[in-house]
């Protein structure tokens, strides 16, 4: 079984819009995924549904073998464990140091201030920003807010990183300092989705890319075949 299946799915919102048309999609454990396309063309939608932040109208989605469709709200958490999502806009705690702010993923879970220290310190060195870890948000560039907010997905070890958008405030040279970033994430690893509207990483980058329009898949180019349309 793929790490993610996507059988079959359908999203109508209550408001009669359909946002998702029968999507099949499987992605392999380790795989660096771009998802494009125009604007409303169900990108959001999509990776809304693999972290439940909506539910498919109809078919079924797993994630590491959990399906995503059927998982009640109070099991939610066991999919959150696999899942890192990163944000345009940061969503960092704005009066909370960056190590208070990537601590406070592993606090909700119960773990040891020992271990929580060690897990962040590792996390703030893959990042670059161990020398920031006393600052505030506000102190911090786009780029370093950016870094710290990867560094809060990634601390406890998910399988899975979705971005969306991660680099859509960012100038080009922050942007490609934050796809080495993901890419060395990636290498170890961890399957990466990235949403972007961004040609340029895309065709840079050269990888697996998903172009979605108007709610259905138009194209799933291989890693390297990816080609402006």
């Amino acid at each position: 079984m793929a790490q993610i299946e996507i059988k079959d799915v359908k999203k109508r919102y209550k408001t009669g819009v359909t946002a998702i048309y029968d999507l099949n999609l499987e992605i392999e454990k380790g795989e660096f995924v771009f998802i494009i396309g125009p604007t409303g063309c169900g990108k959001s939608t999509l990776i809304k549904m693999l972290y439940r932040e909506e539910k498919p109208t109809a078919g079924s989605i797993f994630v590491g073998g959990l399906n995503v469709a059927k998982l009640r709200n109070g099991s939610v958490y066991k999919l959150r464990r696999k899942i890192g999502v990163v944000f345009q806009d940061f969503k960092l705690l704005s009066k909370a140091t960056v190590y208070e702010n990537i601590a406070f993923a592993l606090e909700i879970f119960g773990l040891p201030k020992s271990e929580i220290h060690g897990k962040v310190i590792k996390v703030l060195d893959l990042v670059g920003l161990k020398h920031r870890a006393k600052n505030y948000p506000h102190q911090l560039s786009g780029g370093e807010q950016q870094r710290v907010a990867i560094a809060r997905a990634i601390v406890n070890g998910p399988k899975i990183l979705i971005c969306d958008e991660p680099t859509g405030n960012l100038d080009p040279k922050t942007s490609s300092e934050i796809m080495d970033v993901l890419t060395a994430i990636n290498q170890m690893g961890t399957t990466l989705i990235m949403v972007t509207h961004n040609r340029d990483i895309v065709e840079r980058m050269k990888k697996r890319t998903i172009l979605l329009d108007a709610g259905r898949l138009v194209k799933d180019f291989k890693e390297g075949t990816y080609e402006s349309v």
